[in-house]
């Protein structure tokens, strides 16, 4: 049993003639349903071109409205490309070529191109309201392994997760609002990549300890709600060669790890703060943030930061500021002060690149209000120096002094870490670390270890 004529295999040589034919440029003002004296073709019905053509438009027209709407989705764009090829498909049995016959385009192709180009526009409208709405999944794997030795304790073998820079994953959203307003979302967890928890120590934090908090922003800045860091710490890690390595870097240990000395009650992220971000005026940010302390047992009042943030060229200027009354999950508990009232840290940095190396200098003062006076001064010294595309040497200095009153004596950090990072991709980089830990007191600490760090 044959099959009917328009579904019949046309012979390579009349297809090939037949795309010949459809080349060449229409010369001819016919009308829809007319042909050349000669043709076998079968006449179009205009009628029926017209209905199948406006019953395609208005299936796409549909479908468009819905991408508009913002209703279309990355798997909804593929099944309505499926729907697209089927509302053509009315339009094919129309077209019933013969065998050695010339097709003119104007009857045949206008059609299809027509719908295929309503098509085209359905999907880049959908790719549109796809891109009012995003979400992301990244993150940081660090884990290093070697000897760790800190002033005053034990030498000790083993791998360890954060050291070089804290492990965590997260998931961020924006969501455009129109107008340049934008609402944001952030979840991020920290991660013991070695034991698979999610804390920075083994049961502290909460699941979405790093960062938790919803946002607003447009041309005014960005205010953001929840759990956040405070300015303080984004200094602190800016303007230092080892960023925000809690294992390796003198300037975060002597302000927030040190396990000797006064390092800050605050903690690096704060819960119940409001926090307000400035838009860039010349090279210029600045960074509020306001923490309830909601007459916890451990607070005393509210937390309060701010810094301003300069880069222009080779050149990072920042200064930060934090009062603090009420007690973070980690660093010193408020009861390590009789009395304590508040804690007020003040700090100024700077960077420059001389393109051959960046040099990073810090200086700070932390002053706990307590039964005695505790004040803390610390400077920080450090540089990365390029080597080659792929690698660099870190050198980092740190010294803090503590006094307090009624006590004798100035205990004294030194902290000196030597290290290098070379880069394997754009992600993933390897890294050796020696650090020398010393206090007034104790025996020295050495640290030789080596690492990897991979970003998401």
């Amino acid at each position: 049993m044959g099959l009917p004529a328009r579904y019949r295999c046309v012979p390579r040589s009349h297809a090939v003639h037949r795309l010949k034919a459809t080349a060449q440029p229409f010369r001819h003002g016919k009308t829809a349903g007319a042909r050349r004296q000669g043709d076998q073709v079968e006449p179009i019905s205009t009628q029926g071109r017209a209905t199948g053509l406006s019953g395609a438009s208005e299936g796409y027209e549909t479908v468009a409205k819905a991408a508009r709407d913002g209703l279309v989705t990355g798997l909804d764009r593929f099944l309505l490309l499926l729907v697209s090829l089927l509302m053509l498909r009315p339009l094919l049995p129309q077209i019933q070529p013969k065998r050695n016959l010339h097709v003119r385009p104007s009857h045949t192709l206008a059609p299809v191109l027509r719908a295929a180009a309503m098509g085209a526009a359905l999907l880049l409208s959908g790719a549109g309201a796809l891109a009012q709405s995003s979400v992301q999944l990244y993150g940081l794997i660090d884990l290093s392994f070697g000897q760790f030795q800190t002033a005053g304790n034990a030498k000790l073998k083993r791998l360890d997760s954060g050291n070089m820079s804290t492990s965590y994953f997260g998931i961020r959203g924006t969501e455009d609002l129109g107008g340049g307003l934008k609402a944001g979302f952030t979840l991020d967890s920290f991660l013991l990549a070695d034991s698979g928890g999610a804390s920075r120590v083994p049961g502290v934090d909460a699941f979405w300890a790093r960062n938790a908090n919803v946002s607003l922003s447009g041309g005014f800045g960005m205010l953001r709600l929840g759990r956040m860091g405070p300015p303080l710490f984004v200094s602190t890690l800016l303007f230092n060669a080892y960023g925000d390595s809690f294992g390796y870097s003198p300037s975060i240990r002597q302000y927030y790890a040190l396990p000797h000395g006064t390092p800050l009650v605050g903690d690096s992220g704060w819960n119940n703060a409001i926090g307000y971000t400035s838009p860039r005026f010349s090279g210029l940010t600045a960074n509020l943030l306001v923490a309830a302390g909601e007459g916890a047992a451990n607070a005393r009042g509210p937390n309060f930061g701010a810094n301003l943030v300069y880069f222009a060229g080779p050149l990072g200027l920042t200064v930060a500021w934090q009062n603090v009354q009420a007690q973070g999950t980690l660093g010193r508990p408020i009861s390590a002060f009789p009395g304590f009232s508040k804690q007020s840290a003040f700090q100024v940095g700077g960077s420059y690149d001389l393109k051959f190396a960046k040099l990073f200098a810090q200086y700070g003062s932390i002053d706990t209000t307590a039964t005695r006076k505790v004040e803390t001064r610390t400077l920080n010294l450090s540089a990365s120096v390029p080597v080659g595309k792929a690698s660099a040497l870190l050198l980092a200095y740190g010294s803090s002094e503590t006094s307090t009153a009624g006590t004798p004596g100035k205990p004294e950090s030194e902290i000196l870490t030597l290290g290098g990072n070379y880069k394997l991709s754009r992600r993933t980089e390897l890294y050796g670390v020696y650090m020398s830990d010393k206090y007034t007191g104790k025996s020295g600490g050495t640290t030789l270890a080596a690492g990897v760090r991979h970003t998401f």
